[in-house]
């Protein structure tokens, strides 16, 4: 049978004609047409690459020149690393998950694994107030501190100035009409200055001069600021005048010791600092490693671990309260306005969201003054006379209840999105099926909540364990003992730590990032067991 509308078969079993040939052909040309504006080798690719190329470059000249000319070469060698691995990435057709990648692991190196780094190589130093810079920083520093004015000194006509941020002092001597720009580095000659009257430096090129009001704003500053010069420094009088005095105190190479009037320093390399004999020490050292001493001895000192069980025990309860609280208020008030007879849900949920949208840290002293005892909202409302933050059990629940408060909003917030999630089929089959609206809440709307609410309850956790602002704005720690102001009630570690490595002593960044990693240690144990636990990110099938 044949049909009116069939191609006779050609010499080799194809249809006759060239259309087949001819639209092949077409569609080749077509596609070759596109693949020259979309393809990998298109203009549009080209011209992506290249910008990705200049964009590249010139992020890495401007973050390498300010390393450059600090020479720190690490600095440098970690740019052009990283330069070099995106032009490989992005300059290859090739390769398009890396492209994805590479910005997202650079980032986690820079906001996570950086930052944790750095805090342990800082647990392993003595760096700390007085323990800052090198040794010959330091040496400066007690040379400059010891200068002391003597009579027949040299005077200078002073002009406080900035350049690029930077305090500088400009001297003028009137004598010889010289102009001398002073800085923490040193004095030198400057050109092209204008001399007002008193003999004032009023301009310099590359300088600003700053208006009284300004110059008395960073007093402080200024009279600490010292220019060295040989056998001294200059110092600041006010802020028109300054003078040239001698050190009391000189570094001496031959013995690595410091010398002043009658009395020796001499160098202490393991501790960082100069010790006389009689066990005085200068107050400025230097930074130098102590291995695991910060480590140890947030173990073994007694100042430390005496109080570590307690502090750690009440920090354990206060996350776990703070999270149990606020998950059950929050999934509970989204219930309520979830039920499909509810009226007003527009205006119950603006209300309930309300605490979130405040700013925390002023809430969290507004409601510290809430809790006062004599001028309390709270005891003037209810008509009491409670001493909030005055008794360990009433502080802790002011705590948790400030923290109830500004955090239940949040869990309200997921768990409504979560709800609206969840096919109202299965409750009606449920239904059907006899169930009670227990037994449905409990077996079908609570499971499927804590596939969403899981992993939040968890980093809800993580957080609340290091709440600093939490607990500190409001109670400070306290209340505290009379005979232990070390150690408060409500302390978090986070807050004792804070205490410990922060207080009358001088600040102490090496001790206060030990326990850093610990309490660090403590918060990824408990998360990662609280994500075995819950199975959060179970796939669910």
């Amino acid at each position: 049978m044949t049909h009116g509308s069939g191609l006779r078969p050609g010499r080799h079993g194809s249809p006759s004609g060239s259309g087949g040939a001819a639209s092949g052909g077409g569609g080749a040309r077509s596609g070759a047409g596109r693949s020259r504006t979309t393809g990998p080798g298109s203009t549009a690719a080209t011209l992506g690459r290249v910008l990705a190329l200049g964009l590249i470059v010139g992020v890495a000249l401007w973050a390498a020149a300010p390393l450059v000319s600090a020479g720190n070469r690490l600095g440098v060698g970690i740019v052009a690393v990283v330069t070099a691995a995106a032009l490989y990435v992005y300059l290859s057709p090739r390769r398009l998950p890396a492209k994805y990648l590479l910005p997202t692991t650079l980032l986690l190196l820079a906001f996570q694994v950086f930052p944790v780094l750095y805090t342990m190589s800082l647990a392993l130093t003595n760096v700390g107030d007085g323990h800052l810079g090198t040794k010959q920083e330091a040496i400066a520093a007690i040379e400059a501190s010891s200068v002391r004015r003597e009579a027949g000194s040299a005077e200078y006509r002073l002009t406080v100035a900035e350049q690029g941020g930077a305090l500088v002092f400009l001297l003028a001597d009137p004598a010889r009409r010289r102009a001398y720009a002073g800085t923490a580095d040193g004095l030198r000659e400057i050109g092209g200055a204008t001399f007002g009257p008193g003999g004032r430096v009023t301009a310099a090129d590359g300088y600003t001069v700053l208006t009284p009001a300004q110059a008395a704003a960073r007093g402080e500053e200024i009279g600490s600021l010292s220019v060295p010069v040989d056998g001294g420094a200059i110092r600041a009088q006010g802020l028109t005048r300054a003078y040239e005095g001698r050190a009391t105190l000189a570094y001496d190479a031959d013995c690595d010791c410091v010398k002043g009037g009658n009395r020796v320093w001499r160098a202490d390399d393991e501790h960082g600092r100069f010790t006389a004999p009689d066990g005085g020490a200068l107050p400025q050292g230097w930074k130098v490693g102590v291995g695991w001493a910060n480590l140890t001895a947030a173990v073994t000192n007694p100042k430390i671990n005496t109080h570590f069980l307690g502090v750690f025990a009440w920090n354990l309860f206060y996350a776990v309260a703070v999270v149990g609280l606020t998950a059950a208020l929050g999934v509970a008030a989204a219930l309520v306005l979830h039920h499909p007879r509810m009226r007003g849900v527009r205006i119950y949920r603006t209300l309930i969201v309300l605490p979130y949208a405040m700013p925390a840290f002023a809430m969290l002293l507004v409601w510290r003054d809430m809790f006062n005892t004599d001028f309390g909202l709270v005891n003037r409302l209810l008509g009491l006379d409670v001493d909030w933050l005055g008794t360990p059990l009433t502080a802790r629940a002011s705590v948790l209840l400030v923290q109830l408060w500004l955090g239940f909003p949040y869990m309200f917030l997921v768990a409504t999105g979560a709800l609206q999630t969840i096919p109202a089929e299965y409750l009606e089959a449920a239904q059907v099926d006899g169930a009670s609206a227990w037994q449905r809440f409990r077996t079908i709307t609570l499971p499927l909540l804590l596939l969403a609410l899981a992993p939040l309850l968890v980093s809800s956790f993580a957080f609340n364990f290091n709440n600093f602002n939490g607990v500190f704005l409001v109670t400070a720690g306290g209340p505290f003992p009379s005979d232990n102001p070390t150690v408060g009630a409500t302390d978090l570690l986070i807050t004792y730590t804070f205490r410990l490595a922060f207080g009358q002593q001088g600040a102490q960044y090496g001790l206060a990032s030990a326990i850093s990693i610990y309490v660090y240690l403590i918060v990824a144990v408990i998360s990662v067991a609280g994500f075995r636990r819950t199975r959060a990110f179970k796939e669910v099938r």
